[in-house]
């Protein structure tokens, strides 16, 4: 048995119309600092780090970008799927790259 940290990747696009400025750089940062694991960025053959507003906002990454997102650790699973539901729900912005309700999640079973 392997005592390495579980690491999941999931690609994702970005869909916003604004792509990833700074308010939805802000929501990813905040929401991957909720988890232990380390949450990574992978872009044009480098790592990002997904618990800093600087990364995140160096990516420049406009809408149709498509980015890896990996998080190594304890709740490595946990991080990948609520940074993969944030970023296909645009970071809750509408067309014009203004903020709208979140949709609450349903609980986990």
């Amino acid at each position: 048995m392997s005592d390495e940290p579980a690491t999941f990747r999931r690609p994702v696009e970005i869909s916003n119309a604004l792509g990833l400025h700074l308010r939805p750089a802000d929501k990813f940062v905040k929401l991957a600092l909720r988890y232990r694991s380390e949450v990574w960025i992978l872009y044009n053959g480098n790592q990002y780090n997904g618990k800093s507003i600087l990364d995140l906002t160096s990516l420049a990454a406009e809408r149709g970008t498509r980015l890896e997102i990996e998080a190594r650790g304890p709740d490595a699973e946990d991080a990948i799927k609520a940074l993969e539901e944030l970023v296909v729900a645009r970071f809750y912005e509408d067309e014009e790259g203004e903020a709208v309700p979140e949709q609450p999640r349903e609980p986990a079973r």
